[in-house]
């Protein structure tokens, strides 16, 4: 079993708590870790982008001058590619940029990512996250208080709590998620992991 400290919001330790050796603490597979991060990268991405063809831009419908005898080269239509206002060539086109990955390996790379979390002394897990005010001045005192302040910090929760997403959303350094949407990206982008104890509980019941 992995021990870490369990801390309050005074950073004072509260006591050990032990981690389950089968999550925060495998050998990290960097290939399905590498996998993992595309994955998650290519699904933000919308894939809209679209120019059009020489078939869908309007006009073009005869041919701008004879064939010989003008003097001029020969074309076809105003809307080919090499008119101005002509259909484009070769550019962008709607897809779908998702990636598939199997349920174990997404799990592996989760585990990967907190176990190099652990082995980093980078995982800070405390008692509760509770702020008594919307303010963003409280939630900098917390981060103060832990020495996370010149840190990127990723909060993860069980619950959201409407004071906590209030006080941290205008933080540039501070990524506040729930338990249930934690992801390997998140993970490896951000310096420190701050993690409630009721959240590491259902981390492990999930991918235990």
């Amino acid at each position: 079993m992995k021990k870490v400290e369990l801390l309050n919001l005074k950073g004072e330790k509260v006591k050990d708590i032990n981690l389950k050796e089968e999550i925060f603490g495998v050998k990290p597979n960097k290939a399905v870790l590498h996998d993992a991060i595309i994955l998650t990268m290519a699904s933000l991405r919308q894939g809209t982008h679209k120019t059009k063809n020489r078939s869908e831009v309007s006009g073009g419908g005869r041919k701008p001058w004879r064939q010989k005898g003008t003097g001029r080269a020969r074309q076809g239509s105003i809307r080919a590619v090499q008119w101005v206002g002509g259909g484009k060539y070769g550019t962008p086109v709607p897809r779908d940029y998702s990636k598939k990955q199997n349920r174990k390996e997404r799990q592996l790379a989760l585990k990967s990512a907190l176990s190099e979390k652990v082995t980093s002394k980078e995982l800070v897990v405390l008692e509760n996250l509770v702020v008594k005010t919307p303010k963003t001045k409280e939630m900098k005192e917390v981060l103060n208080t832990l020495k996370l302040a010149d840190k990127k910090v990723l909060l993860v929760v069980k619950e959201f709590d409407d004071n906590l997403l209030l006080a941290s959303r205008n933080l540039q350094n501070v990524v506040l998620i729930l338990a249930d949407e934690l992801n390997v990206l998140d993970i490896v982008s951000t310096d420190v992991m701050v993690v409630t104890e009721d959240a590491v509980k259902y981390i492990e019941e999930v991918l235990v």
